[in-house]
């Protein structure tokens, strides 16, 4: 493959498709600086905004552009484990509510880079956030 992979386009197609399976209205917006890659409207007058991070990598998601503590405001972070380039690989995928964001962040100690990393995903202690899809479905 002689291109990069667009794994931010990729990420988002990917939480957009499972978003419809689940049988929601869901729209992704368009344009280079944006904080929300995806609207859900779950009912009249009730929507949820979404920013999905998906790089092709293993180790985190970088989260330096992102303002936590907007309330409807959800993360979905997509893991493609090094093999973006495998339809049989499925993704890992971590939805967490953007009020709860710093406490899964790491920051370097030059507080340069903000990061999720994979590793604290995986961890047991943080279970609730793996394919929590129900949190973008319930209204609050």
């Amino acid at each position: 493959m002689g291109e990069p992979y667009n794994t931010n386009l990729a990420a988002e197609f990917h939480v957009l498709s499972a978003l419809y399976r689940l049988g929601m209205q869901a729209n992704l917006t368009l344009g280079n600086r944006k904080s929300v890659d995806i609207v859900v409207v779950r009912d009249a007058g009730d929507a949820v905004t979404i920013d999905v991070k998906g790089p092709a990598g293993d180790t985190g998601w970088p989260v330096e552009n992102v303002k936590s503590g907007r309330a409807n405001h959800f993360m979905v972070f997509v893991g493609f484990k090094n093999k973006i380039e495998d339809l049989k690989n499925l993704p890992e995928i971590y939805v967490a509510p953007s009020e709860r964001l710093a406490e899964i962040t790491y920051s370097s100690p030059n507080s340069k880079r903000k990061v999720v990393r994979a590793s604290l995903m995986r961890k047991p202690e943080q279970a609730e956030f793996r394919d929590a899809w129900h949190l973008i479905l319930e209204n609050r």
